[in-house]
C-alpha cells in the first residue's frame, strides 16, 4: 500500500442518519495498484507521478476497466431496509447482512426529516411535499403510532416465546440492518454513478456520497479521472 494512504478513515464511524452509518473496515490497494496492473503487459511499473496520473485518466476516458478491480473495499453499513435493498440490487460484490433468524433486532427506525410526494414527470423520483403544517403533524402521528404498535408487538411476541423468525415478519422496511460489503474500484463506481445521481432516493444518495467520500480518500488519482467524466 502506497505510504500516502497509511490508515486513512479506516474503522472511523461517518454517521449518515439518526441511526445509520458507514465503516470502512478494510482496503486493498490505491492509485498505483491501477497503474501496476494497467502496465504488467509490458512488464512496467511506475513512469513517474505525472504519467501515472495521466494512464489513469487515459483508462477512464477509454473505459479500460480491469485495472481498477485491483482495489478493493470493504465496508460496514448500518441503514434502513428499504436502502439496503436497492444496494443489493449491485450484485457485483460480496454482502453479508445481520439474520433476524439468529439474533433480535434492534427496533430501530428511519423517520423521514419531511415528507415527499412523487414527481409527475418521473414516478421513479421524489420531489418536497406541498404540505400543510397541520397534515405534517398529522403524518407524523399516524407514522409514529404505527412504530409504536409493530415494537411493542414485536417484543411482546419474542417474549411469548415466538420464533424470530416469524417475529421479524412484522418489521417495517424503515427498520435498520448492517452488512457488511466488499467490493473492487470498478464496480464501486458503477454504484455511485448511479446512486449519487440526481434522480436516485434521497436517503439512498446520503449513503453513496459518504461511500464516495472515503473511498476517493484511498485512490484521489482514480476518483478525478471518475469525477472528470460527462
Amino acid at each position: 500500500m502506497d505510504d500516502r494512504k497509511g490508515e486513512v478513515g479506516m474503522n472511523e464511524i461517518h454517521e449518515v442518519d439518526t441511526y445509520g452509518f458507514v465503516r470502512l473496515v478494510d482496503a486493498m490497494g490505491d492509485d498505483m495498484s491501477v497503474v501496476k496492473a494497467a502496465r504488467v503487459s509490458y512488464g512496467n511499473e511506475s513512469k513517474g507521478e505525472k504519467e501515472d496520473q495521466k494512464l489513469i485518466q487515459y483508462l477512464m476516458n477509454h473505459n479500460h476497466g480491469t485495472p481498477f478491480e485491483h482495489i478493493v473495499f470493504t465496508f460496514h453499513i448500518k441503514c434502513p431496509i428499504f436502502v439496503a435493498r436497492q444496494w443489493f440490487r449491485h450484485r457485483i460484490g460480496s454482502f453479508n447482512e445481520i439474520s433476524g433468524r439468529y439474533t433480535e433486532l434492534c427496533t430501530e427506525f428511519h423517520i423521514p426529516e419531511m415528507f415527499r410526494e412523487n414527481k409527475t414527470a418521473n414516478h421513479q423520483a421524489s420531489i418536497a411535499g406541498d404540505f400543510s403544517e397541520d397534515d405534517v403533524a398529522s403524518m407524523r402521528t399516524e407514522w409514529d403510532y404505527a412504530l409504536d404498535i409493530v415494537e411493542s408487538t414485536y417484543h411482546s411476541l419474542l417474549e411469548k416465546g415466538v420464533a424470530r423468525e416469524q417475529a421479524r415478519a412484522i418489521l417495517p422496511l424503515g427498520t435498520y440492518t448492517e452488512f457488511y460489503w466488499t467490493v473492487n474500484l470498478r464496480s464501486l463506481f458503477n454504484f455511485l454513478s448511479l446512486r449519487t445521481a440526481d434522480d436516485a432516493q434521497e436517503e439512498m444518495r446520503d449513503y453513496a456520497n459518504v461511500v464516495k467520500e472515503i473511498s476517493k480518500e484511498w485512490a484521489e488519482w482514480c476518483f478525478e479521472a471518475f469525477e472528470s467524466q460527462p
